[in-house]
């Protein structure tokens, strides 16, 4: 009997395994869609903020929620709209970026007030956090890998003659990239070991 239960343990570990594995790929190419069509990553990102915005109009009409939690959502929303205004180029120091983050955790605070003092199912509270909260701050984080390599394009291997021409300057006085694509190739060099191809 805890031969089963210790192997239950085991095959939930490595359930999880396999599911953060999977999310990561998932996220990777979800990445590098969005860094290779920005314009319809814009379109995409700017039509599921204005579904949000209309679910919490629907709640403002058909839910009995608290309006505290309905209004600071609508803001954030439009918080979010305002991000997508210069898509791609989304600076985490913009005061748009900074009032979208504080409303992110304002709005979860009033989220896990009322779902604490009224019962609702978890299928539906799930659903509410899910679609509300998560989408579009998802999505947006997502996409902040996209502004990495707009134009003038990030060149790999630079070379001296590059570096003397505006352009070179340029590039070698940016800072180091930011994102979730930068995250990744980051884990991708460091942490797994690099094949060496075989010339047959």
């Amino acid at each position: 009997m805890w031969f089963l239960y210790i192997l239950g343990w085991v095959a939930l570990v490595i359930q999880i395994v396999f599911f953060t594995i999977g999310l990561a790929a998932g996220l990777y190419y979800v990445a590098e869609l969005v860094e290779e069509y920005t314009v319809t990553s814009k379109k995409i990102i700017t039509w599921i903020t204005l579904v949000v915005l209309a679910v919490y109009f629907l709640f403002l009409v058909l839910e009995d929620f608290s309006y505290y939690m309905i209004i600071c959502g609508i803001i954030s929303q439009f918080a979010h709209l305002s991000i997508l205004q210069n898509f791609p180029y989304v600076s985490v120091l913009s005061p748009h970026f900074i009032v979208a983050v504080i409303l992110f955790f304002v709005n979860h605070y009033f989220a896990f007030a009322y779902f604490a003092s009224t019962y609702y199912p978890l299928s539906e509270a799930m659903g509410y956090f899910t679609i509300c909260l998560w989408l579009v701050p998802f999505t947006l984080f997502v996409s902040l890998s996209a502004n990495e390599n707009v134009l003038p394009t990030v060149s790999e291997s630079r070379n001296e003659s590059v570096d003397d021409s505006v352009l070179g300057s340029y590039l070698s006085k940016r800072g180091k990239k930011y994102g979730l694509l930068s995250l990744f190739h980051y884990i991708n060099n460091h942490v797994f070991p690099q094949r060496n191809k075989k010339l047959f």
